[in-house]
C-alpha cells in the first residue's frame, strides 16, 4: 500500500467517524427537540412533566439506535463489497498466473506438457470469457505452426497428393495438434458488446496438415478458414462447418455423414470417395468441387451452387442434380 493510499484511507475513515458522531449528537435533537421551559410550565402536573421528558429522551435514544444500526448495515455492506472485490482481484491474479504458465508450457519440447497446457487454456477460456478470443487465436496459431502444409511454397507438398495415404490417426501421430483442434471445436462464443450481434470468432486453419483427424459428432468449426488444408481420410461425422471456407481443401475419403456445410465454400474442394450420406450442403458453393465416387444418398443440396467444372458421382445426371435443388451456373 502506498503512502498516498494509506493517508487517503485515514482521512476517509476520520471523516466517516466525525459524521457518525455528529449524527448521533445532533440528529436525534433535530428530530425530537427538548421541551422548552415555557412548554414544561404549561403542564400543571409535575409527574406528567417528568413523564414527557423521559419519553422525549427515549425517542432520542431510539433515533440514536436507528442511526447506529444503519451505520452497522453500511459497514457490513462495505465489508462485503471489499471482500467481493478482493476475491475478484485474487481470481484475476490466479487466471493470469495460470495463463502465463500455460503459455510457457505450450512451447515445451515434451508433448505431454504441451497437452496439459492446451487443456489448461481451454479451462481458462471457460472461466474467463474476456480471454477466449486470445486463446482461440493462440491455439489456431499452434495448429498452423505444428501441422503446416506449405502448399505453393518452394519444395512444398503436392496438393492434393497422388493418393490418399493409409497412415495412423492424427491423435497418434500428433496428439497435441488433435487436442488443439478438439478444443477449438468445443469453443464457447466470445463475449458480445451491448448492441452488437453475436458472431463466431473467425478461425484461420488454412494450409494445415490434419490428415486422419477425428472429431466427435456435434463439434463445431463454424466460420473457419480451411483453404488448401489437407483433411484426407478424417473422421468428421456430424461436425458443423457452416459458413466455413474450404476452398481447395482435401477431403478425400473423409467420413462426413450428417456433416453440415450450410453456406460453406467448397470451391475446388477434393471430395472424391467421401461419405456424405445425409450431409447438409444447402447453399454451399460447389463450383469446381470434385465429388466423383462420393456417396450423396440423403444429402441436402437445396440452393447449392455448381457449375460445369463440378464433378459429380457417376449416378448423378443433370435431372437428379436439378431435382436436388442445385443451382447450376452456366457460362455466359
Amino acid at each position: 500500500m502506498t503512502r498516498r493510499v494509506f493517508w487517503s484511507l485515514v482521512v476517509g475513515l476520520t471523516c466517516f467517524l466525525v459524521a457518525v458522531l455528529g449524527g448521533l449528537a445532533f440528529v436525534p435533537q433535530l428530530l425530537y427537540p427538548h421541551l422548552t421551559d415555557a412548554e414544561l410550565h404549561a403542564v400543571p402536573s409535575t409527574e406528567t412533566r417528568i413523564q414527557l421528558q423521559q419519553a422525549q429522551g427515549q425517542l432520542q435514544n431510539n433515533a440514536r439506535s436507528t442511526i447506529l444500526q444503519a451505520v452497522a448495515g453500511l459497514l457490513v455492506i462495505a465489508g462485503a463489497v471489499a471482500t467481493w472485490r478482493q476475491v475478484q482481484v485474487n481470481r484475476e491474479g490466479q487466471i493470469t498466473e495460470r495463463f502465463t504458465r500455460a503459455i510457457e508450457q505450450i512451447g515445451s519440447e515434451n508433448v505431454d506438457i504441451r497437452l496439459g497446457a492446451i487443456y489448461a487454456l481451454e479451462r481458462i477460456s471457460r472461466n474467463s470469457p474476456t480471454d477466449r478470443h486470445t486463446i482461440q487465436f493462440m491455439l489456431a496459431a499452434f495448429v498452423r505452426n505444428h501441422a503446416a502444409w506449405h502448399v505453393g511454397a518452394p519444395n512444398g507438398p503436392e496438393h492434393p497428393t497422388a493418393t490418399v495415404e493409409e497412415r495412423a490417426w492424427l491423435q497418434i501421430l500428433a496428439p497435441d495438434v488433435q487436442a488443439a483442434v478438439g478444443v477449438l471445436a468445443r469453443r464457447l462464443p466470445a463475449p458480445v458488446t451491448r448492441g452488437e450481434s453475436p458472431t463466431e470468432t473467425r478461425l484461420y486453419l488454412s494450409r494445415v496438415d490434419l490428415r486422419g483427424m477425428q472429431l466427435y459428432r456435434g463439434r463445431q468449426l463454424v466460420n473457419t478458414q480451411f483453404r488448401y488444408a489437407n483433411l484426407a481420410r478424417s473422421w468428421l461425422e456430424g461436425t458443423i462447418f457452416d459458413h466455413s471456407d474450404l476452398k481447395s481443401a482435401d477431403l478425400r475419403r473423409c467420413r462426413l455423414q450428417q456433416t453440415s456445410f450450410v453456406e460453406a465454400s467448397l470451391i475446388g474442394a477434393y471430395l472424391s470417395g467421401a461419405n456424405l450420406r445425409g450431409a447438409d450442403l444447402r447453399k454451399a458453393d460447389l463450383r469446381g468441387a470434385d465429388l466423383s465416387d462420393a456417396e450423396l444418398d440423403g444429402a441436402r443440396l437445396e440452393g447449392a451452387v455448381a457449375d460445369a467444372t463440378t464433378t459429380w458421382p457417376a449416378d448423378f445426371d443433370l435431372e437428379r442434380i436439378e431435382l436436388a435443388g442445385v443451382r447450376l451456373i452456366r457460362p455466359k
